[in-house]
């Protein structure tokens, strides 16, 4: 009975560690490199340009800090039509009352040789994963001639993918770190569907306040319910991410514009991710080829992006 129980605790314990353990903590300095290398490794094996992000840590860099700004009554289509701010301090020296405010600490930047800052290493688990790839992404020799709506719809994407990846190889299907982040990709498609029905809305009525078809304080109701209705139905997503707000950061135009910048083309990546058989290196890939299509717009992006979706969709040639 006693050997019985002994075997039963041991099978207990063996499954506690498949779920939960085996993912080292990111403030933990040496599994934290040791995990960003074997990213790297992966990134590489998957075809990313080589970069020097997150190849060492910074107790001084808390977090870059960004004060993004936008009228009252105007929103831009992405974080590029944002008036901007860059500060040494974590505050925002900008007139909230003249502007709609978004202080963005940001954790990391793809500029070749970010360090990972401090407020990276006490992140989670699931958010260090998928920013690394997700900023490494950015460096694509022909992604930095596209606008910011697509190379971040399709660095966020992939983003997610690969994290995904990696826990399952690292970590195992059971650990709770591969089980939170194969949730993501989905997950931030629903927030990408409540952004993008919301944002036409904005404009419309900023639109009508700009014409004078209804005065300033009317248009200012209108927007601040419009900002409540959106919250609670972002809020309603279930269950909770754990790589990224599933809500706006800031609850304001400023806000708006720079979500919108990764979810306006977000659906569209996703249903290639779907067209794909929800398969990570086909994805991948065939995004890669639209890059390397060399696309200088938005609009070409795009059309690349469809062209690969219905030539999956397309029937084999020779078949009947």
């Amino acid at each position: 009975m006693r050997q019985r129980a002994v075997l039963i605790i041991a099978l207990a314990l063996a499954l506690a560690e498949g779920c939960f353990g085996g993912a080292p903590s990111p403030q933990d300095p040496a599994a934290r490199e040791q995990m960003i290398r074997d990213m790297k490794e992966l990134e590489r094996a998957l075809g990313f340009r080589r970069s020097g992000n997150f190849l060492n840590s910074s107790e001084k860099i808390a977090a870059y800090y960004r004060c993004y700004y936008t009228g009252k009554l105007e929103v831009p289509a992405s974080y590029d039509g944002l008036q901007l701010k860059q500060t040494n301090k974590p505050a925002c020296e900008v007139d909230s009352e003249k502007y709609d405010v978004f202080f963005y600490p940001i954790e990391a930047v793809a500029n070749g040789k970010s360090p990972v800052t401090t407020s990276l290493q006490n992140s989670t688990m699931e958010r260090l994963l998928v920013v690394v790839p997700h900023e490494d992404f950015h460096e694509h020799k022909n992604a930095e001639k596209l606008p910011a709506s697509v190379t971040e719809a399709a660095s966020t994407l992939i983003g997610f993918l690969t994290a995904i990846e990696f826990a399952q190889e690292k970590f195992g299907m059971a650990s709770a770190v591969y089980q939170n982040l194969s949730k993501e990709p989905e997950l931030f498609l629903r927030k990408a569907e409540v952004v993008n029905r919301y944002y036409p809305e904005f404009q419309m009525l900023y639109a009508s306040a700009r014409a004078g078809q209804i005065e300033r304080e009317e248009a200012l109701a209108a927007k601040q319910n419009l900002f409540t209705r959106m919250e609670e139905e972002c809020r309603a997503i279930t269950p909770e991410p754990t790589s990224f707000n599933k809500c706006l950061a800031a609850a304001n135009n400023a806000g708006l514009a720079f979500d919108y910048t990764y979810t306006k083309n977000y659906p569209l990546l996703y249903e290639l991710f779907q067209a794909k058989g929800k398969q990570m290196r086909p994805t991948i890939e065939a995004i890669e080829r639209v890059l390397a299509a060399q696309p200088t717009s938005e609009e070409a992006a795009i059309a690349g992006l469809r062209e690969a979706i219905e030539e999956q969709r397309r029937p084999a040639s020779g078949v009947n």
